[in-house]
């Protein structure tokens, strides 16, 4: 929220779902690389299948992406956003009481009612399901009830999510997703290159707040983070730092968002943002 405010990107949906931060945080740039990342990869997956397809946010959270999709006319056949139950109550209350978010699920519902109760809402484009990533066969049923369906290509997104989970339990969840579809992309963002010193200060931080990084052995490098793909399913599997996803972006666009804001320490910067990449896996039955 505070990002969008000082302009890194637009949305026009998030001050709906988070409050205005009182105190100024740190620059955003990194966040900034990685919307634009994480979305590129998004953006390139529906003109690839024409928006024939599904995506399944996985670990949504207050994300506004079926939003900012129908803004830009890409919605994909459907979008399924999955979460614990608590968080979805809380997502699910913002939209039924906010109409520039109940309007845009509304215009985009076509047939019969609109289901809509405490933990899940279902409408023919756009679904919120309240389940647990580490079950993925309670997940699978909850989201066929919501009439997930397994033969469209289907792009699954995760971001900071499977870091949260054991080894063991994202494992299971990737080894799942790459079963399940025939025609399937597997999108990750999270840590990497965790085992220097500087890995092992964000992780001690974090310990301090009480935040336990269960799934950061995986995070060792970027050749572990494409194994665990591999090993699991995925036919293909690449990853790269965001530093390196940031020397992608367009010239003019980061010049524009390097002049926001003050960023006195390039280095912590550069060092931070070779400690997060964007991982993304394929298994493609049909030559997509």
């Amino acid at each position: 929220r505070f990002a969008v405010g000082v302009g890194y990107w637009k949305d026009p949906y998030i001050q709906y779902f988070v409050r205005q931060a009182k105190e100024r945080k740190a620059p955003e740039i990194s966040y900034y690389a990685r919307v634009q990342g994480v979305s590129y990869l998004i953006k390139a997956f529906l003109k690839k299948t024409d928006c024939n397809c599904q995506i399944v946010n996985l670990g949504a959270g207050m994300d506004t992406l079926f939003w900012r999709l129908k803004d830009e006319n890409l919605l994909p056949r459907k979008y399924f956003e999955v979460d614990f139950p608590m968080i979805v109550a809380r997502k699910i209350h913002h939209i039924k009481s906010k109409p520039p978010l109940s309007k845009p699920i509304m215009e985009s519902h076509s047939g019969d009612s609109l289901l809509i109760d405490s933990h899940s809402l279902d409408s023919s484009r756009y679904s919120i399901v309240g389940a647990d990533l580490r079950f993925p066969s309670d997940l699978e049923e909850k989201l066929k009830k919501h009439n997930l369906d397994i033969h469209l290509p289907t792009l699954l997104v995760a971001e900071c999510v499977l870091v949260y989970m054991t080894p063991q339990q994202s494992a299971d969840l990737l080894k799942w997703a790459a079963s399940t579809f025939p025609v399937v992309m597997f999108i990750n963002y999270e840590q990497v290159n965790m085992t220097d010193r500087f890995g092992q200060i964000m992780i001690e931080n974090l310990q301090r707040r009480q935040c336990n990084l269960a799934g950061v052995e995986v995070c060792r490098s970027l050749d572990s983070q494409r194994e665990r793909l591999l090993l699991n399913g995925w036919e293909t599997a690449r990853a790269i730092d965001m530093m390196k996803v940031y020397s992608f972006l367009p010239q003019a666009d980061v010049k524009r968002i390097e002049g926001l804001e003050f960023l006195d320490e390039k280095e912590l910067f550069e060092q931070l943002m070779q400690h997060y990449c964007i991982c993304w896996a394929s298994k493609d039955s049909s030559d997509l």
